[in-house]
């Protein structure tokens, strides 16, 4: 028998496997996302240290740290779609890595010379350094942001090319990486500055990241050169070019097609350049470019045809129901330790790479729209448990107690009540280094409340992974390739507003016995978002929404809208 042409061995694709662009992008974002989560879990552990075990500087970090990505996410993806590919993920990289090298190197001198530096010029020294580490880690916090919308935003979808499946396996794969990150880096650093010191732990991250950066460049070098389309960019927009939006969707002068022109996008058609007119060459003109740039992303953004996609992933941050320090503080105030929690965060990771992995088969059954939906209704039906949670036995859901009740007790110098103990682990999310007694833990039947309230978390992590997929590919193949950093640039801002309105609701009503309101907004935001999915959906798809497409049908039946590839 004569075969047509030569086979390649298992060795051989084991090899190009390895070598490939889709691989290298894996193990780029691995060690992009080591670095991260090892120091945005040291950096809170640091302020906290230096502040003498308080949360003042943890505070202000990530209050500059939310407003800073709330006010300039347009801006950092303007800048993403303005600039080649290749400058603006070395250029993140660089600053990146250098700040936190920089900021690392700070902390250790700080550590080391704590006590000479409180008595320097009454302590000035040492504010003026809490104040750089901070300015220096928001500067790579924002880095990291332009990072991860051109790699995981734009060079992601470049790579897959016009495959939407392979651009969903990417997806899952990119994802099921930041789950295992996120639980195994702050593991190893946390490990380090227990057997350690803060001031071994510091250092070990500067090295870290002046290893992973050297690593890094090389292979979004490698990708590179391995993905020749990476090196166009359609509508790249000049330097001189101002961001501006487009006419009425309705315009039909250009000829676009009707998906194209029904989005009032900042392409390059519409950007008529007048570098030399009087008004671009004014001072005040070129003053007031940036604030011209974040009104324009944020008006695209709200005529994208996925806006109600990308409002409803953003409602979802507005929620008490994660594994952030507000929930663990309340798990502690209901009895449960360290042990306990541990074992919890690990089976929201398990849930949520399920998530990850049933997004790629349910989108290959159903389709991309049909899967958010059916990820949504999952989810808020697994959050229905933490709201049972709020009326079961051993919940201390009372509004009667007033929020502020401990805080006015501690002020006027009264006897320090278990609920404010209660209250700190709250805040600090179980950082405490007084632990309550055995016996004055809350009695087997009162489990009962917060067994229902993980369960639903926990149950819940895989409609929100696989929801955050679907809303996450809707974006990359609905929005013009010259217009992705700008769009998921303030989809980042949404993102973190409402997550800061999440913290304003905390500490408005921070006592355990309101905990069971906070449920009950959260679940509400979420089925808010939901609903505004269903609108898209339904929009989209109308009557079809509701009918299981078999494979041939989904040939031609095209369920992500997909807007025609600019050359």
């Amino acid at each position: 028998m004569d075969n047509s042409g030569p086979k390649k061995t298992c060795c051989e694709s084991v090899r190009d496997f390895f070598t490939s662009a889709k691989f290298l992008i894996y193990m780029g974002h691995a060690l992009s996302t080591w670095g991260d989560r090892m120091w945005n879990f040291a950096v809170a552990v640091f302020l906290v240290e230096l502040y003498g075990n308080s949360l003042l500087l943890s505070a202000v970090y990530g209050l500059v740290v939310a407003g800073s990505v709330l006010l300039l996410g347009a801006i950092i993806g303007d800048w993403v779609d303005k600039n080649p590919r290749l400058k603006v993920a070395q250029t993140s990289l660089l600053v990146q890595n250098s700040c936190v090298i920089v900021c690392g190197i700070l902390l250790m001198v700080v550590f080391q010379f704590k006590e000479q530096l409180v008595e320097l010029y009454n302590g000035w020294i040492l504010t003026a350094c809490y104040i750089m580490v901070i300015t220096i880690a928001n500067i790579a916090n924002l880095a990291s942001t332009a990072t991860a919308i051109t790699i995981q935003r734009d060079w992601v979808v470049v790579v897959a090319g016009q495959d939407s499946s392979k651009l969903a396996d990417m997806n899952a794969t990119v994802r099921i990486i930041d789950q295992l990150t996120n639980i195994l880096a702050p593991m190893l650093v946390g490990q380090i500055m227990a057997f350690g010191s803060h001031f071994i732990g510091c250092g070990f991250i500067s090295g870290w990241n002046l290893c992973s950066m050297c690593v890094e460049y090389a292979l979004l070098w490698k990708v590179y050169q391995k993905t020749p389309a990476l090196a166009s960019k359609a509508g790249q927009k000049e330097p001189q070019q101002e961001l501006k939006q487009l006419s009425s969707p309705k315009d039909s002068e250009s000829g676009q097609s009707p998906e194209e022109s029904s989005q009032p996008l900042m392409n390059e058609t519409s950007v008529v350049a007048k570098p030399d007119s009087p008004k671009s060459q004014s001072c005040c003109y070129q003053m007031t470019e940036p604030l011209r740039t974040l009104k324009a992303g944020w008006v695209a953004y709200y005529n994208q045809n996925i806006f109600f996609a990308g409002l409803s992933l953003a409602f979802l941050y507005m929620t008490v129901l994660g594994f952030d320090c507000i929930t663990t503080g309340y798990a502690y105030t209901q009895g449960l330790n360290g042990s306990v929690l541990s074992l919890l965060m690990g089976a929201s990771a398990v849930s949520g790479i399920c998530g990850t992995v049933a997004f790629t088969w349910v989108r290959k059954k159903c389709g991309l729209i049909r899967t958010g939906f059916i990820s949504g209704m999952a989810q808020l039906c697994c959050l229905m448990l933490c709201v049972v949670s709020v009326f079961a036995p051993g919940s201390p859901f009372d509004l009667s107690v007033s929020p502020f009740q401990d805080i006015y007790t501690h002020l006027i110098g009264e006897k320090t009540l278990p609920e404010a103990d209660h209250l700190t682990s709250l805040l600090i999310g179980g950082n405490t280094t007084t632990a309550a007694p055995a016996e004055e833990l809350p009695p087997l039947q009162s489990y009962m409340s917060v067994s229902l309230l993980f369960a639903g978390v926990i149950a819940a992590r895989m409609g929100l992974w696989s929801f955050d997929l679907t809303v996450t590919q809707l974006i990359q193949e609905n929005v013009i390739e010259s217009e992705r950093g700008v769009i998921n640039g303030v989809q980042n801002s949404m993102n973190y507003l409402l997550d800061l309105v999440h913290f304003i609701m905390v500490i408005l009503a921070p006592n355990p016995e309101a905990f069971g309101l906070l449920v009950i907004i959260s679940v509400s935001f979420v089925a808010m978002g939901h609903i505004m999915y269903f609108r898209f959906a339904f929009k989209s798809l109308g009557s079809r929404l509701f009918l299981c497409c078999s494979p041939e049908q989904k040939v031609e039946t095209v369920d992500s809208l997909s807007l025609p590839t600019t050359v």
